[in-house]
């Protein structure tokens, strides 16, 4: 088996696990991809190691289009999308996004990895205590706000290369919006996040890489061909799952695979 093969059979096996969490949780998937993509590209020295995380993330957020679209389609048939909400949380996603696919190809490759491994640990904390429910309702901010409020989520998201489940299930919970929602509602947004974050890095990326290596910008395409070629089948089991399985019990799990994974980030410099 050629070593490209054996490479998208990894990235095949990585999608059906990222695709079920995404459809699960409504988080895209980045937060797996991303640490996971960049030992594969090491191992299989795709390009130079201090381009290695930019490439994850960029290969991420492509592959999260397709995933997240697959997933929203499932979500939205459940009833689980708040459609009265989607367009203005989709505006402030889509301009954070496109803002932060230009910044972080500029920044330092060590930035990048503490900012992706610093915001991990965080969401972790914030997924594992979310489960404790609150009896406080809050009411959903005026539209204006709430689309600053999403431009930084969807900032932050395309920065680290996520589709922005993660950062966006525990703001609409926030403001007390159902749980089923929110996932549903992270779906259709994480679409948002990946065009427009992956414009941003394609964009970026012409002058760094060629599409005759494989890369159309800083997207490296045989992964997201394996990603995608699984992670699209596996997202609508997920967001079925979504109505069966106790989510609060699957995010606490999932919190400490995370904390596994921003310490892997940082330590593998």
């Amino acid at each position: 088996m050629s070593e490209l093969l054996l490479l998208i059979v990894y990235c095949a096996l990585l999608g059906s696990g990222v695709g079920f969490l995404a459809g699960l949780l409504g988080i895209g998937g980045g937060l797996v991809i991303v640490p996971i993509l960049s030992i594969i590209l090491l191992q299989f020295e795709v390009l130079p190691a201090e381009q290695v995380v930019v490439a994850a993330i960029a290969t991420s957020l492509a592959s999260i289009l397709f995933t997240s679209t697959s997933s929203a389609i499932a979500h939205h048939k459940n009833g689980n999308v708040p459609w009265e909400l989607a367009p203005w949380i989709m505006t402030g996603v889509a301009l954070g996004a496109l803002i932060s696919g230009f910044l972080a190809a500029m920044l330092p490759e060590q930035i990048v990895r503490w900012v992706f491994a610093i915001s991990v640990a965080l969401i972790s904390v914030k997924m594992f205590y979310s489960s404790a429910k609150s009896d406080e309702e809050r009411k959903m901010p005026n539209k204006g706000l709430l689309t600053v409020l999403t431009t930084i989520t969807g900032g932050l998201s395309a920065m680290i290369g996520i589709g922005g489940g993660a950062l966006l299930v525990p703001l609409l919970t926030f403001f007390s919006v159902n749980m089923k929602k929110a996932i549903g509602c992270a779906s259709a947004c994480g679409i948002v996040i990946a065009l427009f974050g992956s414009i941003g890095y394609i964009s970026s990326g012409i002058a760094h890489f060629d599409l005759k290596d494989g890369f159309a910008g800083f997207v490296y395409l045989p992964a997201l061909l394996g990603i995608v070629c699984t992670s699209w089948f596996t997202a609508p089991l997920g967001a079925k799952a979504t109505n069966y399985l106790p989510v609060s019990t699957v995010k606490k799990i999932f919190s400490v695979l995370l904390v596994v994974m921003a310490a892997n980030m940082i330590l593998n410099q």
